[in-house]
Order: C-alpha cells, then structure tokens, then sequence
C-alpha cells in the first residue's frame, strides 16, 4: 500500500506546524520519517488523537478536536516516538494511544494557548486524566461554548487561575449577569480577557466591579466606541487593554470615561504602546500618575504629539514657552551642564535636572501644550557647541565607540545636553550604561533630589562608579547613623567616593572619641574629617594631643587605608 500524496490541507498545517516549532521548545526530530511523508504522517496522528478523545475518553468531539489541533508540540513528541512505516504508521499510532495512555492536561494546557515549556508548571500532581478533575474541561467547554476564543483561555487562565474552578453552570450564570447590562456576547469576551477578576465573585469587589461595568457600558453602549472600528474580540481586547492603563494610573472612574467618549475616534485609532510611551513621557517628570493620565485624556492631541526624536536647545525650549531672560540667565549659570542640544524624549529629565518639572507639567495642563509640537530650533548652528562636536568625533574614532556613545547617551538621558562640561563628566564615569543607570536610580530611591543629584554627578562623576549596595550602604550611614551630616552632600559629594570601613566610619568615630574626652574643641567639617591625606590627619591629630596618634592607630585606624577613594 502507498501513501497518498501529501493534500493542500496537509501542506498547509505542516507549515504552520514548523513556523510553531521554529519560535518555541526544540522537540526531538522527526528524522526518521521521510520528509516527503511528514505532513501526511501529522495529519494521520491528528486524526488518531481526536478519534482517541472522543471515542475511548468521551471527550466531546467538538473540544477533541480543539484540543488535538492546538496541541502541537504535544502530538509533535508522540510522532517522534511511533515507529513510521508509510502503510502502517495510522494503525501503529492508534495501537500506541491503545497501549501508552497519554497525560491528557499536557495536550489540554497547550491547547489553550499555555507555551510548551511552562506547561509542567500548571500540571496537577498525579493526574493523567482529564476527567480526574472535570471542572478544568468543563469550565474550558463552557467558555468556548459562549464564545472565548480555545487559544485564548490559557491567557486567562494565567491571570485568573480561580476561574477553571468554578462550577460551569455557576460560570454560565455569571456571563448571563454580564449581558444584563447590555453588551454583547463578543463584548463580554474582551472584558473578562482584560479584568479576569469580574469572575470573582467577591462581595468585597462587588462595588469595584459594578463601578468597572458602569464605566464599560458607557464606552461600549452609550458611547459606541466600536461603532465605526472592528467589532471583534480582538477589537474589545484592545480598548479594554487601553482602559486599563488608565484605571493603573488610578484615574478616577466616571470621568475618565466622559473624557474617553468626547475623543472616541483619537482613543480608538491610537494604538496601545503609543498611548503607553506618551504617558510614560509625563511620568518621567516625577509627577501623580492619574495626572499623567488626566492630561492625555483631556488634551488628547498630544497623542499625535513627536515626543522622541525632535533634537532641541534647552534654552530656546524654555524661552519657547514663556521663561523670562532673567530666569535663563540664573539656569545657564547654575546649571551650566544641562546647557546645549538634546533630544526631546530625554526632556523630562532635563526639566528635573533643571528642578523646573513641576513648572513645565502646569505649563502644559495649562493649555500650552501645543507649544510641544510648535517649537523648532532656530538655525543649524543655534546652541551648537564646536568643542563637543569635537569630543563626539574622538570618541567615535576611539577603539570603544559604542560603549562610549552608551555612556554618552546615559548623561544626556538623565538631563545633561551637549556642552564639554558633559564630555569631562564621561571621562570619569566607569561602566556600562546600564550599570550607570543603576547607580544613579539607586541614589535616587535613597531620598537625593533628582536635581541635587546631577549637581553632585557635575562635582565628583567618580561617585557612579560603585555598586549600587556600596552606595546604599554610605547613605544608609549618613542618613540612619549620621542624619545631621546629609547637608554635607551639597557641598562634599565626594563622600561617597571614600571607603566606608576603612576610612569614613573609622576617622568619624575618632573624632567623636576626641570630642567626648574634650581633646578636641572644634568642630570639624565632614570633608575635613575624610579628604585630608593620612598624613596631614595624623599630623592634625597630633596637634591635638601628642599621645592621640597612638590611640588612632591601636585602636581605629584599618589597615590598607590609605588609598582607599574610588
């Protein structure tokens, strides 16, 4: 008996077939069987599985059938265990399902849309069998039946594994409760794929939920945000995904919707990650959340808005939006490193760098948004500085362009522009980008203010060049043990820089010793007690009493201290 030729059909699912396979697990090869036989011997297996389900497991053909098509690295590790003959793989691979009862909740989770290598997470113990636990199926069976797309129910059940616990009946009850308020089956589908927790049922969340619905029915009924787009579970899923960016933000229900509904065609085509990156853009100016949120739903051109790549100079944006000469005369003096070009997504940085984010926000909830999409650079040589360009050029002519081009990059991420104070902060700076954005984040989360910070990172770049846990630690000692001594920052950021152990804890505490024994009357300052050389330390304490130095070293001085700054 010869096999048949491959059908289009078959063709056709083997090349899905390996288009599955090339962006997953790597399953054992199907080397064994001929090429030319493969497509025909997949269809075969699939066929001898959904026949398996049905008739030996009962499982309803309709969800046999879902099961077996969408499980197909699942049937892909059965193939490569059937010993293929081209006239007796069909029966070989029915004997097989016969004779070596397969675990029915791999094939089941696969199906549903749960990737093949997370499969053994979601296994339960000791079962093989989908009818060791019923409601797993059957609550699959029921969603399928009101219209939840197969492929999609391991998402959900990601999210909200409770569900497939559930009674069915009890499930179908609850979706009957959804349609009350008016939506549509389709509808329905898109909101519990994106607030899986309507399924609940706790009495807690019952006002939350209802509130969600209201909000919901006024997009979907009231407001017919789909009216002229695409009706389809797709088409929810994405607006409810949009909806919950700003229920994230905590956005006030009710109002948002309003807003919503007055600008329903920006909000429908605007696609989801634009929406993510503008808001993204406002909340790097350290600004509330549902502010962030407010200001794109009330001014929702800025949704249409080049917030990206428009290369600006900081001091024709600020004087675009109204800052007086006097005000720009005091920033280009005291901050002279955030001076020059820089690019217009790095702006909310600028702005704290500048300590003006608050400012720029009220500017722009104001009404002035529009000044955002107006403003262009003068000419082409308006704050252009020669001598960066300069420094551009030997950096990209150095053995390591891209790493400096990244360290580069971090410095004008965080609010310095292209000027040369720029370039001598990169010479001292150690690391990657990623790890300088880590030292720098770190600082942060310790309480400095974003625009102390750079000034700090100005005076003394080196103090970047330390794990973020060394980091922790010297400002956990100057703000937990030493809280007065925090104004010292300001002035003497190049604390951070010393050893901690061997140097900074030791010469503070001997300098207490000496106050509390009333060796020493003065007050000596934090940069003082650290910067001076260990020769001049021993020498100063030495003026202080002859026997001193004795103590200093028995009792406080560490070893190898004496070249211990970054």
């Amino acid at each position: 008996m010869r096999f048949p030729p491959p059908t289009a059909a078959a063709l056709s699912l083997s090349a899905a077939f390996s288009r599955h396979l090339s962006s997953a697990a790597k399953l054992p090869s199907l080397s064994k069987i001929p090429s030319r036989y493969r497509p025909q011997a997949i269809q075969e297996a699939q066929v001898a599985l959904t026949e398996y389900l049905h008739a030996t497991r009962a499982l309803p053909f309709t969800f046999a059938e879902h099961i077996t098509k969408n499980a197909v690295f699942s049937l892909y590790a059965i193939v490569s265990r059937v010993q293929f003959s081209p006239s007796t793989f069909s029966k070989s691979i029915q004997r097989f399902l016969m004779y070596h009862p397969i675990n029915e909740f791999e094939f089941f989770y696969e199906s549903i849309g749960i990737g093949y290598h997370e499969i053994n997470a979601f296994l339960p113990p000791s079962k093989f069998f989908l009818c060791e636990d019923s409601r797993v199926l059957g609550v699959a069976c029921a969603l399928s039946g009101f219209g939840f797309p197969w492929t999609m129910l391991g998402e959900l059940y990601r999210k909200e594994a409770s569900v497939f616990g559930k009674d069915p009946d009890e499930l179908n009850e609850m979706l009957r409760v959804f349609a009350g308020f008016g939506f549509s089956n389709v509808a329905i589908i898109g909101i519990c794929m994106v607030f899986p927790h309507v399924f609940g049922g706790d009495p807690e969340l019952s006002g939350e939920i209802s509130a969600l619905f209201d909000d919901l029915r006024r997009v979907f009924v009231d407001y017919d945000l789909l009216g002229c787009g695409e009706q389809n579970v797709n088409g929810y899923i994405e607006v409810c995904r949009k909806l919950r960016v700003f229920y994230d933000l905590g956005c006030q229900k009710g109002k948002m919707v309003e807003l919503i509904g007055r600008n329903k065609n920006v909000f429908v085509r605007c696609p989801e990650e634009v929406l993510v990156n503008k808001i993204e853009f406002f909340l790097r100016l350290g600004v509330d959340k549902s502010d962030a949120g407010m200001l794109v739903l009330e001014r929702p051109e800025i949704l249409d808005f080049n917030l990206e790549e428009t290369v600006i100079s900081v001091l024709g944006f600020l004087r675009h939006f109204g800052m007086s000469i006097n005000e720009l005369k005091y920033i280009a003096k005291e901050f002279p490193y955030v001076l020059g070009r820089n690019k217009m997504v790095n702006l909310p940085y600028i702005m704290r760098a500048l300590d003006k984010h608050e400012w720029f926000f009220n500017e722009i909830r104001t009404g002035n948004h529009h000044l955002l999409c107006t403003y262009a650079i003068g000419n082409s040589t308006e704050d252009l500085n020669e001598d960066y360009q300069g420094g551009l050029d030997k950096i990209l002519s150095s053995r390591t362009p891209i790493h400096g081009q990244s360290k580069l990059s971090f410095l004008h991420s965080i609010g310095f522009g292209e000027n040369t104070l720029t370039l001598k902060v990169l010479v001292h700076l150690h690391g990657t980008s990623t790890e300088l954005q880590e030292r720098f984040d770190c600082l942060l989360c310790t309480g400095i203010r974003f625009s102390k910070l750079c000034k700090m990172l100005r005076l003394s770049p080196k103090i970047l060049n330390q794990k973020p846990e060394i980091l922790e630690q010297k400002m956990k000692f100057l703000c937990e043990d030493k809280g007065s001594l925090w104004k010292y920052l300001d002035v003497f950021p190049a604390f951070l820089c010393y050893d901690l152990e061997k140097r900074i804890k030791p010469r503070y505490r001997f300098h207490i010793w000496l106050t509390e024994k009333g060796l020493c009357a003065k007050q000596y300052s934090l940069a003082s007690m650290i910067a001076t050389s260990e020769k001049n330390f021993v020498a100063r304490v030495y003026g202080i009493h002859p026997a001193a130095p004795k103590h200093w070293f028995e009792c406080f001085s560490k070893p190898n201290h004496i070249n211990d700054k970054v």
